[in-house]
């Protein structure tokens, strides 16, 4: 049920759009657009937009849907479309003080960094994108050491063998989350080999996100920033005073 005490979501006979997710987790449901139609798209992003006050995502969209998407809302405004990140986006979050570092080890992990920046972004952390600084040429990384301890918390993806979230999380203190991409020669098995070894990284605490998914570790940035964003909310909040007990005397 609902937080609400409806059902929690809006039927629309072919699709359930999520619509207290946002009560739930900060932010609405996001739409991953393979398998959908234009027509689909769109009737799922309005009920969203409808029914929540936050960023309203879609995710792995092609040029051509996501032009047909934008024709149908165009009564809504501030749509938009990022071609690299395939991301289409209505009403992005305002900043919220909280730096994140997507790190990137070749360029041709470029889609699956472009994805996690654009997603981060839209949920309103603050991106600083570093580009091809794989450990094939280490000093590319060590030369950017400022910004990464300028983060407050790190994206780090990687194909082919999947090092560089081991040598990032070796580096720095904060939350590195990994992301293995599909790219690399035959032994990298579309992105098998970097999983595995991120998994196996020897740098204690680094979270690994599944094959390509920019999506996913920007949605485990932004559950990092929400929460601490909460609890510093909580901390400075206006206390009300405990009423001091009687002892009955007048």
């Amino acid at each position: 049920m609902s937080r609400a005490g409806g059902p929690g979501f809006t039927d629309l006979g072919w699709a359930r759009p999520d619509i207290d997710r946002e009560a739930r987790q900060g932010v609405p449901e996001v739409v991953f657009g393979p398998g959908k139609s234009a027509v689909q798209i769109a009737e799922v992003v309005r009920s969203l937009l409808a029914a929540n006050s936050g960023p309203v995502l879609v995710t792995r969209v092609e040029p051509a849907v996501a032009a047909q998407v934008l024709d149908r809302l165009d009564d809504l405004a501030g749509g938009r479309y990022d071609p690299e990140a395939r991301l289409l986006l209505w009403r992005p979050a305002a900043p919220r003080g909280f730096a994140l570092a997507v790190v990137s080890a070749g360029t041709s992990d470029g889609p699956v960094a472009a994805e996690a920046a654009a997603v981060a972004g839209a949920l309103g952390l603050e991106v600083d994108r570093l580009a091809d600084v794989g450990v094939a040429g280490l000093h590319r990384l060590l030369a950017e050491r400022a910004r990464l301890d300028a983060a407050d918390a790190i994206i780090c993806i990687a194909g082919m063998d999947g090092a560089l979230p081991s040598v990032v999380g070796g580096l720095v203190g904060c939350p590195v989350v990994a992301v293995p991409t599909s790219v690399g020669y035959g032994a990298s098995l579309a992105g098998v080999t970097p999983l595995l070894a991120m998994l196996s990284s020897c740098a204690a605490g680094v979270t690994v996100v599944n094959i390509d998914s920019g999506f996913g570790a920007a949605m485990a940035a932004f559950r990092i920033a929400a929460l601490i964003g909460k609890r510093l909310a909580n901390r400075t909040a206006p206390q009300t005073p405990t009423p001091t007990q009687s002892t009955g005397h007048r």
